[in-house]
């Protein structure tokens, strides 16, 4: 029987996680407060952000971002946001959830936005640019924060596979200079939980603003409301908020992953590697390299090959799955209209395969993997 081999599989140290888990359940608060604090002080001791809030989703947390920006700096029903096409679709989505234009850059050989594709698409009417750290990768992302500095535009980063990729000169998680950071710690991320995010904004008053508003625009949460002795009912709703904070049993989860992060990444680099030393003389296959400017979190691993489709049918047949990051967001029907710049972004989504890339596969594997993709 041949061993089956996801593309991304979830991996939990489930005596830890349930230890954590366990105290929720005995304390009775499974919700919004105790450990998604506990997570939040961590995170920000990791990653060095000032402010970090727990969300339900790292896509509530990109809705929250564009949703803060625009009331904050007046922006207009119809203002533009230039983003990248080769996105999961949630990138993209929250900019018209808001009533925005997304604008879609190309990218380059890195599946990263091109500097020179989105300074073309800048007008008067562009007031932000989501950069996406696709895979872990942060190639021309200094290049684009610039660039929003130039332009007086925001910067929010959707940093959804990035947790641990840090700048190789400082140790700095990249990002610290963004307007606004999104993390995911969905079950197949890095930092795995059931599903989760965080939201990092650079001063107080952002972040308070996107904790009110992902608790229904209440000012108080029940937690705030809540001590040993007490219990304080009343709280005041300034404004329409949404219902997309973390939980505590999502939190937990969290807290455990976070402890091996860095060493995970490393473990997922070091299969990187085995990938790259394997495939690097083929002609037909171009692997998808990161910036040497960072220590990439290694969330996926992917190449390009002219028949991407049969390649994944013919790995499928020995129980190797692979996936594909992603389709661009511009060939589907609801994004058509909007302005694009997408020659290289529209040759990649037809060629770009995600290899198996997760904390299950051993070097052993890696290198089974790559022997069936040179028919070996």
């Amino acid at each position: 029987m041949k061993k089956v081999i996801q593309v991304l599989k979830p991996y939990f140290r489930v005596d830890e996680v349930m230890s954590e888990i366990r105290e929720c359940v005995e304390k009775g608060w499974t919700g919004i407060g105790f450990k998604t604090e506990q997570f939040e002080s961590a995170w920000k001791e990791y990653s060095g952000f000032k402010y970090a809030h727990f969300l339900n989703s790292a896509t509530s947390g990109l809705h929250l971002a564009i949703r803060i920006f625009k009331d904050e700096y007046n922006w207009q029903n119809g203002d533009e946001v230039i983003t990248t096409s080769l996105t999961f679709v949630s990138t993209n989505h929250v900019i018209i959830y808001e009533n925005l234009d997304p604008v879609f850059a190309d990218i380059d050989s890195s599946l990263c936005l091109d500097p020179a594709s989105v300074e073309r698409l800048i007008t008067n009417k562009t007031r932000a640019v989501i950069y996406v750290g696709i895979g872990g990768n942060a190639q021309n992302y200094k290049e684009i924060r610039s660039l929003c500095t130039k332009h007086n535009l925001i910067l929010v980063l959707d940093a959804a596979h990035m947790a641990g990729t840090s700048w190789t000169d400082t140790g700095a998680q990249v990002g610290l200079d963004a307007d606004c950071a999104v993390f995911s710690y969905q079950a197949v991320k890095n930092c795995p939980s059931s599903d989760a995010g965080m939201i990092c904004f650079p001063s107080p008053e952002l972040d308070k603003q996107a904790r009110r508003l992902s608790w229904l625009g209440i000012d108080k949460t029940t937690y705030d409301r809540y001590s040993e002795s007490s219990y304080k009912w009343r709280y005041d709703v300034p404004e329409i908020g949404f219902k997309y904070h973390g939980n505590s049993i999502a939190a937990a989860l969290c807290l455990v992953s976070l402890r091996y992060l860095d060493q995970d990444n490393e473990y997922r680099r070091m299969l990187a590697d085995v990938y790259d030393n394997n495939l690097k003389d083929r002609d037909d296959i171009e692997i998808i390299s990161h910036s040497p400017l960072v220590h990439s979190s290694r969330h996926l691993y992917q190449i390009a090959v002219t028949n991407r489709d049969g390649l994944i049918e013919r790995l499928s047949k020995e129980g190797i799955y692979c996936g594909v990051h992603y389709i661009a967001n511009h060939q589907y029907p609801i994004y058509k209209n909007y302005k694009s710049d997408v020659e290289k972004a529209s040759r990649y989504s037809s060629l770009i395969v995600s290899l198996p890339m997760h904390m299950g596969i051993s070097k052993e594997d890696a290198t089974h993997i790559s022997k069936k993709i040179l028919n070996k």
